[in-house]
Formats: C-alpha cells, structure tokens, sequence
C-alpha cells in the first residue's frame, strides 16, 4: 500500500474537481498546490509554482467563459499517490444542439493535506481543432454566446461532477 490510502485521494480529488471544474474558482483551485508545484502543459509550456499557474490560468479561464469540463471517469492509484482522469473540454454549441467537444487527460500527484504537488494535461490537437472549427461556424448564428457562459452538459458522471446551467450560476467553494 502506498502512502496514501483510497479515501484520502479520492477525497482530495472531489475537492480538486468542486472547485476548479465545478465551481470554476481559479485562483481557489490554485490554492490546492503545493507552492513548489509542477504544471506540464503539453501545448502552454511548464509552469514552476502555484503563483506561476495562478498568473496563466486565471487569465486564461476569465477570457473563455464558455468553456466547461464535462467528466468521463477518474481513477485512482494509491501506490503512486495519483490520480487519473479523463475529460471533455466542452462548449456548448451556439446554436443551443450539442456541445463542441475535445478530449483531455490529466494526471495528478498528490502531496498530502488535499494538495497537489503536479498536474500534467494531455488533450486531442486534432479534437480540439474540430471542436474550434465548430463552435467558430456556429458563432455565425448567435456572436455573443461566448458571453453566456452556458453549461448545458455535465456529462453522466456522479452528481459531484455537475456544476450549474452557467457561468453566472457556479457555486462558490469559498
């Protein structure tokens, strides 16, 4: 058995989901890694320490309100204190049909007391080219959907992993 047991990282990881996907509170999210942490974007570069990822993410997450996580499923690996979960970078349709979809992994390590000492994030390029294409083509039809910051599809997953009906409507973990 690993450092860790089951329960704590699932814990640790509800909170991680509740308060960055969920309740979209960036820089809460923020505070749930170690100061020293590691974040591995495959597509932004590497960022050292939880206030170098404060100054990318929230920035970033404030200028696409439209974006939402919809989650698939998670594991969790006790030996090595991580956990894994698959996810769908999601924008609901402008049109109000669907969703433009890409698919992403991320791998976590915890760090004990509900932190995370890295984050490394893995996404579909082709996915989410398709997924730009389609939401660029149905902005024709409805220009300031990004504004409405819509979340019509959490996925199936647990009750957990659902937020709101919108950006506007996110519950606050604070």
């Amino acid at each position: 058995m690993g450092q860790w047991t089951k329960a704590e990282l699932d814990e640790a990881f509800r909170k991680f989901w509740r308060v960055g996907a969920v309740g979209e509170d960036w820089d809460g999210w923020c505070d749930l890694f170690t100061e020293d942490a590691l974040y591995v974007g495959h597509m932004y570069g590497n960022m050292h320490g939880r206030e170098n990822i404060r100054k990318w993410i929230v920035p970033v997450m404030a200028k696409y309100l439209e974006i939402y996580t919809g989650y698939e499923w998670h594991t969790v690996d006790e030996e090595r204190g991580r956990v894994i979960v698959y996810v769908q970078n999601r924008r609901d349709h402008p049109s109000g049909q669907g969703t433009c979809d890409f698919p992403g992994v991320t791998i976590l390590d915890y760090a004990g007391a509900l932190m995370w000492r890295q984050e490394e994030d893995y996404y579909s390029i082709s996915g989410r080219d398709r997924a730009m294409k389609a939401y660029q083509e149905g902005l024709r039809s409805n220009p300031d959907h990004p504004k409405q910051g819509t979340r019509r599809d959490w996925g199936n997953g647990p009750a957990w992993t659902r937020g709101t009906d919108s950006y506007a409507n996110r519950p606050s973990w604070r």
